[in-house]
């Protein structure tokens, strides 16, 4: 097999649509290129903003060459839940005839996944690709649990050594024995056992809280984040405090879907306050951000970082830029993570924007994780806050 075309490093970089003279204004430091062939931690970082598109889409190389056009550096081609069982044959068929054809163009650098619904698909894909080996990053494995995970990671380690190239597996947990209470903690335990085993084939760990809700039959309202769903953030926080420890045994987890994106009559006020926006003369653009139920994903994505969470699966492309906004790096930030991780000692010691303090070590995981946003989503000029940057994005 010629592995030229596999091995060749393909980059990407987040907010590369933008204007030379409109990332200068915004950055310090701008977004560094990646490619699906850097190390773990930074590229499960690097996902940002994953967008999921049904594999059945007519022109689906054309739709997912738009997208890396327009600044989305991380798909998801969909052979599960968005296509209907008598269509899968077919779209599979029509994600690999996308992966062949993307890999001629500039969107071969994108991280792009196949979500499968079952262990054939997997060995299928990869048997059936041409120059599209090169395309592929890897799989979504949806429903992961502890019976059906070991077949599906053994399926992406052979279609790695098919297609000469390391692949990745996303698992998405959400299934009903991860949800029930009784029978919560035995499955994370062996799920975790599983991905430690095999720790290099993982790249992030995907949360699927629209099948989660359905297990109780509850759909979230557009008022509300995923963390007002108590039996939903319940099974969230004990992923988190199963998989997402920082000693070196936890993995990236991502964020759940944000899946509304159209005008509503509204129960509660917006949740994003007026003043940023004030400030920054945008009072407009927060209105716009409002009436497409943007300030709850902005919100939900504040929590998620809050909780341990980053990156997000996304089901529009309006949603890219907010995900994606909200992980640059503040300058704040940036020089905080700095002092923390130049420290030799520990210890305590004022911020440089004298509004805080920094302890040197329980703050020096945080400092790393910023310090790997910042290397593939920039650090913003001193001033410039989400407000900016997601403005720029918008008005494209």
């Amino acid at each position: 097999m010629d592995l030229i075309a596999v091995t060749e490093r393909r980059e990407m970089q987040h907010f590369q649509h933008l204007e030379d003279d409109v990332r200068e204004q915004l950055f310090l430091h701008a977004p560094r290129s990646f490619a699906d062939s850097d190390e773990r931690d930074l590229l499960a970082i690097a996902l940002g903003a994953t967008l999921y598109v049904p594999a059945t889409r007519a022109g689906l190389a054309d739709i997912v060459v738009k997208r890396a056009s327009e600044g989305v550096s991380s798909m998801v081609l969909d052979l599960e839940d968005a296509v209907a069982d008598h269509e899968v044959e077919s779209a599979r068929a029509n994600a690999v005839d996308a992966l062949d054809k993307i890999a001629s163009t500039d969107a071969v650098g994108m991280l792009l996944f196949v979500r499968v619904r079952e262990v054939a698909d997997i060995h299928k894909v990869a048997a059936s690709l041409t120059e599209g080996r090169a395309a592929l990053t890897g799989f979504v494995i949806p429903k992961f649990g502890s019976e059906s995970g070991p077949v599906f990671l053994d399926a992406v380690a052979d279609a790695s050594e098919l297609l000469g190239k390391h692949l990745y597996a996303m698992p998405v947990l959400e299934s009903p024995a991860l949800v029930h209470r009784d029978t919560r903690d035995l499955e994370l335990r062996t799920i975790s056992g599983i991905l430690a085993q095999h720790r290099e084939r993982i790249l992030a760990v995907r949360i699927g809280a629209t099948d989660m809700c359905s297990t109780f039959g509850i759909r979230r309202d557009r008022d509300l984040t995923i963390y007002d769903v108590r039996v939903v953030v319940d099974v969230i926080a004990d992923i988190v405090n199963y998989l997402g420890r920082a000693d070196g045994s936890g993995f990236v987890i991502t964020g759940p879907v944000w899946e509304y994106f159209a005008d509503h009559e509204r129960m509660f006020r917006p949740m994003l306050r007026a003043t940023p926006f004030e400030e920054h003369d945008a009072v407009r653009f927060r209105q716009h951000l409002v009436s497409r139920d943007l300030d709850g994903l902005l919100r939900e994505i504040a929590l998620d970082r809050a909780n341990g969470i980053q990156g997000k699966t996304v089901i529009h492309p309006s949603h890219v830029a907010a995900v994606n906004a909200l992980s640059a790096v503040t300058h704040e930030e940036y020089h905080d993570a700095l002092d923390i991780l130049g420290a030799d000692a520990g210890g305590v010691q004022a911020s440089g924007y004298r509004n805080k303090m920094n302890e040197m070590k329980p703050h020096r995981n945080w400092a790393h994780q910023t310090a790997l946003r910042a290397h593939v989503f920039g650090v913003t000029n001193k001033g410039i806050t989400f407000v900016e940057l997601l403005t720029a994005l918008v008005d494209r």
